[in-house]
């Protein structure tokens, strides 16, 4: 493992990690509602924001796949992360511009800022078999999320202090630290991508002879791989499995703070949990790196699930503040280590010379199978009047998945990809 290439690719995740506290969980949203959307009826104004993360979410879910599958083919992985994490750089910055009724533009940035977001993410994942080996993939990818903890939290506490104690930093008002907190998301973004654009060079590769555009390659590509999954059995269980109870964990994070506010937590609260999740995260994903050494990454991923399972139980019964601060401890207990581990063991039984084809068909059944969670949280609230039961019914997901993870045999599944030969793979030349 050689050290410089894995730090860089470390720091990205400590610099991007900003975009998802700053602006996707924490200031933006607000900022959204009080300000770009002022003077259009609240229950609008939070419509507006819920199609802008659905239009951002489909258009990322849609294009995964198929740049991964181009970039797999070109070998140009470091020049779409390149250009992904320069979009959403812009993007952050631009938010600075969005003033009041401004909540066009403001959506139209959010839209634009996720997809470079995620887009950058896939090439990103996809990296990560190439400057790790079978023996530290488990620790790389633990120590990537650990550092996008640190990074995530820092520039969030800090983007808070801008907006709570603006006088500090010569601003004039709360308003004024909120761009400036947009701007600051943009900059360490860029600061923290430089090493991995610097440092890592992308493996060489031939390439096969191409006769049509990369757009027709990459749908054709993404078609295949949904055929040649039931190759790769105990790949596709790893995904079953992956899809319930990462959507459990999506659900969590996407309704925690609303189901706080139903249930009479105020909002300096649930911005204090936020910010506990990010800095316990930091430890426990390097615990759950050392561990999964330690007793297997399946075992730690399924001692990971367990806690959830436990976390919703807690959050049936949460009635006050410190209830919902002990549920954001144990989230930070296992939010990066299941994220972490899931992504190492699923980069494990991926074919050496398809890693950005698979991982993007990994980002994309992820998002739509994460539709299924908030939809039976929500049916089952409003068919009860409970939201604690919508929390309740949540256990399905993560004890249908712990059974399906299970059943994964990972050395077999390993074995599945090396021995796997593409029967309609046309001869590779030089060109």
């Amino acid at each position: 493992m050689k050290k410089k290439p894995v730090l860089s690719w470390m720091l990205y995740d400590f610099g991007n990690s900003a975009f998802a506290t700053t602006v996707m969980a924490a200031v933006l949203p607000v900022f959204y509602y009080d300000v770009a959307a002022k003077g259009v009826d609240q229950s609008l104004a939070t419509s507006y924001w819920g199609y802008s993360q659905s239009i951002a979410v489909l258009i990322v879910a849609i294009l995964a796949p198929i740049l991964g599958a181009i970039s797999d083919y070109s070998a140009a992985k470091k020049r779409f992360l390149m250009f992904f994490a320069f979009m959403g750089m812009i993007a952050s910055v631009l938010l600075a511009f969005v003033g009041e009724g401004d909540y066009l533009l403001a959506s139209l940035l959010l839209i634009i800022g996720t997809i470079g977001f995620s887009g950058g993410n896939v090439f990103y994942d996809a990296f990560l078999p190439e400057v790790s080996d079978e023996e530290t993939i488990d620790k790389v990818s633990a120590y990537g999320f650990a550092f996008g903890y640190i990074g995530g939290g820092v520039l969030l506490a800090v983007n808070l202090m801008m907006i709570m104690k603006y006088e500090w930093f010569g601003l004039p008002d709360s308003l004024a630290g909120t761009q400036l907190a947009f701007v600051s998301v943009g900059v360490w973004w860029l600061i923290f991508s430089i090493p991995l654009f610097k440092n890592i060079v992308e493996e060489k590769k031939v390439y096969e002879k191409r006769t049509t555009s990369y757009i027709s390659i990459g749908f054709n590509r993404v078609g295949k791989t949904f055929k040649e999954l039931k190759h790769f059995k105990q790949l596709l269980l790893f995904l079953f499995a992956f899809w319930l109870y990462n959507d459990g964990i999506s659900t969590i994070i996407k309704m925690a703070t609303i189901y706080g506010r139903d249930i009479g937590i105020d909002s300096t609260a649930l911005i204090t949990a936020l910010l506990i999740t990010q800095f316990v995260g930091i430890p426990f994903a390097f615990f759950f790196g050392w561990l999964a050494k330690k007793i297997t990454a399946k075992r730690a991923l399924m001692l990971a699930l367990f806690i959830y399972l436990a976390i919703v139980g807690l959050g049936y019964f949460m009635t006050t503040a410190l209830h919902f601060y002990i549920l954001a401890v144990c989230v930070g207990f296992v939010q990066g280590g299941a994220q972490s581990l899931s992504r190492s063991i699923f980069g494990r039984m991926v074919p050496g010379d398809r890693h950005a084809e698979f991982f993007g068909f990994y980002g994309i059944s992820s998002k739509f199978a994460a539709i299924f969670g908030p939809f039976v949280f929500a049916l089952v609230g409003q068919l009860t009047g409970s939201s604690r039961l919508g929390i309740l019914s949540l256990i399905v997901f993560f004890i249908v998945g712990i059974l399906l993870l299970y059943k994964v045999d990972i050395e077999k599944g390993m074995k599945e990809a090396q021995e796997y030969t593409d029967p309609d793979k046309e001869p590779i030349i030089h060109t």
